[in-house]
């Protein structure tokens, strides 16, 4: 069955012109219209019904882009964003992207051409320059233009609590353990808050990283856990990074808290189950979630924000590991 892409190609113009051309809206000159018709007759292409009538009236869709459906995180995330959005009567489209840029973009494209209302993104990838603004979009971690709000978590400020949280529970001297995204999210804040506030206090610091993937986590903590045998105390720039090395560590005799004091940062494990229950940064999933989507109605229903990026205060949750 052909698509519209298919059509498209055909013709020799951009999705969008087909689009218009089937819809009857926006300047399309004559000759490149005849074209398109000609491109449909010719592959016998098929308008989605539901693709126009998105088009053709306001849509109560919003779509939800995430990297994973996985991670506990984006999980919650995603629980909030839908139950809000239920409360103001629109709809969840959920796109899953395993954090791969190209299925990113595929979903941008989708969803311009279906015009849902509104999206709710999360990506670390470099797309910025493919991500276009004709759809109201809220932005989670990533700051990407003028046109597109962000909601955060204060990032900066958790990294600073990390810091003296640790030096608290008595580490001389902490480590920062992360990775380096491809391109800049709010999320490295977090060390820059950690080692600044490091640098307030006079506490000497290791930061260990590498590029985003982690292609080896067993590497990865193994050369960490080589090259750094005199910490005592590791902020992880997420829990599940932290989980990670605890196990590493005990593997290798070392015991956490009375060895090494551990913090991680998001706050996934709420419930005793888990142990050692982690000590942690709780970003304000429920809160981030719920703004995020008033925010975003409110760009959908024309208005102009007050900000640019909306950073919401963390606090720090007390567990087993300090």
């Amino acid at each position: 069955m052909s698509s519209i892409k298919d059509v498209a190609n055909l013709a020799g113009v951009a999705v969008g012109t087909v689009s218009r051309v089937i819809n009857n809206t926006g300047a399309v000159k004559p000759a490149t219209r005849d074209k398109v018709k000609a491109a449909i007759e010719a592959l016998n292409y098929v308008p989605n019904e539901v693709a126009r009538n998105f088009k053709m009236q306001k849509s109560n869709m919003i779509a939800l882009l995430l990297p994973s459906i996985w991670h506990p995180f984006f999980s919650e995330l995603a629980y909030y964003i839908e139950d809000e959005l239920d409360r103001e009567g629109f709809k969840l489209i959920l796109c899953n992207s395993g954090g791969k840029p190209e299925k990113e973009l595929y979903y941008f494209d989708m969803l311009e051409q279906n015009k849902v209302a509104g999206i709710v993104g999360i990506t670390y990838n470099d797309i910025e320059n493919s991500v276009k603004t004709d759809i109201p979009m809220i932005s989670i971690d990533r700051h990407f233009n003028n046109k597109i709000t962000c909601i955060t978590s204060d990032n900066f400020e958790g990294g600073r609590m990390a810091l003296r949280e640790l030096v608290k529970a008595g580490s001389k001297k902490p480590a920062f353990l992360g990775s380096v995204p491809s391109d800049y999210s709010e999320t490295m804040l977090r060390k820059e808050g950690f080692v600044q506030e490091a640098k307030a206090l006079g506490v000497p610091v290791v930061v260990y990283e590498e590029p985003d993937p982690i292609k080896d986590d067993d590497q990865y903590y193994s050369n960490f856990l080589t090259q750094h045998k005199d910490i005592d105390g590791v902020f992880a720039i997420t829990d599940m990074t932290a989980a990670k090395y605890i196990e590493r560590a005990k593997l290798a005799g070392i015991r956490v808290p009375e060895d090494v004091k551990v913090i991680g940062y998001d706050g996934i494990q709420d419930h005793s189950f888990f142990h050692p229950l982690l000590s942690t940064i709780r970003q304000p999933v429920e809160e981030m979630a719920r703004t995020a989507v008033r925010l975003l109605l409110k760009k959908v229903d024309g208005e102009t924000l007050d900000g640019e990026i909306y950073r919401i205060s963390v606090k720090y949750r007390e567990g087993e590991t300090t």
